[in-house]
């Protein structure tokens, strides 16, 4: 099991923490699309280090053309030599059309289409194939010379794709490279829902196993050494659980539990701004079916008895404030007992 690092601090941080991270052991770090260019920031990562991989975590496919993103990863994955990782995902609904400006329909069909091009795109730049893809929701058919890089010695990137419904995570196992697990995701859903859907892409892919497909998880962990830490641990992890239970696209997870009802309570204090009061409704049954919770050793425990049999790389999901050495620790236990 590979552990990866997250960069949180936003760009004028990047190279820094891209280092540190580096030197720190971890296998990969990982830049989210949030109030920045994720490849902008993944560029500044890959200056500031020399082995780990640097990827996406995700960029939002629906927000940009196969074309834009096809452009965007083959460069960083030649500037990489090799070490770039392009994690994509959909988004949802309101923030392509409101946030994005861009088209919203059928997002799991829209994304396998997506991927392909993308696919189509590098195979006519890298091997030099005719550009002729024509889709229902995609079209790419013109690529002359003069619009063409150059084949690079490391090729295009692994696409590793975000989901959460079975529709898309079945995409995801027919057409990507790896699978990024959502956050909000529990054991019973994924071995249920998941699993079975990622298996069903990749038989549609001629595969009968994911051998050779990477399946990367962001894991809830809530670590305190002592009871004071712990509850603000604890505190900060249901307050992002909540804030995804308030998803509808999420429900089937909740639905898995019995607690989809929870959803109609949670979306409607979202939409009137009352994110503090939410994750008071997360009891510590629902914490725990989402969260390793204890001291950094048992939660490193804990971490590989509930995913190491699944996850071939993971990252640690903190909302809260947490000292570098406490993750480590959690880090270095992971290692030992995996």
């Amino acid at each position: 099991m590979k552990i990866d690092g997250l960069l949180l601090r936003g760009a004028d941080a990047t190279k820094d923490d891209a280092s540190t991270l580096e030197s720190q052991g971890y296998d990969g770090i990982w830049v989210s699309e949030t109030g920045n260019d994720p490849f902008l920031l993944c560029l500044q990562a890959a200056e500031a280090t020399s082995t780990a991989t640097i990827g996406t975590s995700v960029a939002i496919a629906f927000g940009r053309t196969p074309l834009t993103m096809a452009h965007s990863a083959y460069d960083l994955a030649n500037y990489t030599g090799g070490r770039f990782l392009l994690g994509i995902g959909s988004q949802v609904k309101p923030h392509i059309e409101r946030r994005f400006s861009m088209p919203w329909s059928h997002p799991a069909p829209r994304m396998r289409e997506f991927v392909l091009a993308m696919r189509a795109i590098w195979s006519a730049w890298q091997d030099g194939t005719k550009l002729d893809f024509k889709g229902e929701f995609y079209t790419h058919t013109l690529m002359t010379p003069f619009f063409s890089p150059k084949p690079h010695p490391y090729g295009p990137p692994p696409v590793y794709l975000a989901g959460v419904g079975e529709k898309m995570t079945e995409v995801a196992g027919e057409v990507a490279d790896g699978f990024f697990v959502h956050p909000f995701m529990t054991t019973r859903y994924l071995h249920d829902s998941t699993l079975p859907a990622l298996h069903r892409g990749r038989a549609k892919a001629g595969h009968d196993s994911l051998d050779d497909f990477v399946v990367n998880a962001l894991v809830f962990v809530a670590i305190g050494r002592d009871e004071a830490e712990l509850a603000a641990a604890r505190k900060g992890v249901k307050g992002q659980i909540a804030f995804y239970g308030s998803t509808p696209a999420y429900r089937g997870v909740l639905d898995a539990h019995g607690r989809g009802d929870l959803l109609d309570e949670l979306l409607p204090m979202s939409k009137a701004g009352r994110w503090d009061e939410m994750g008071d409704l997360i009891d510590d049954d629902l914490l725990d079916a989402f969260a390793v919770v204890g001291d950094p050793q048992s939660v490193a425990r804990g971490i590989v008895e509930r995913w190491g049999d699944v996850y071939d790389r993971i990252s640690l999901y903190t909302p809260y404030a947490i000292e570098t050495p406490t993750l480590l620790e959690v880090v270095a236990g992971v290692r030992a007992a995996s």
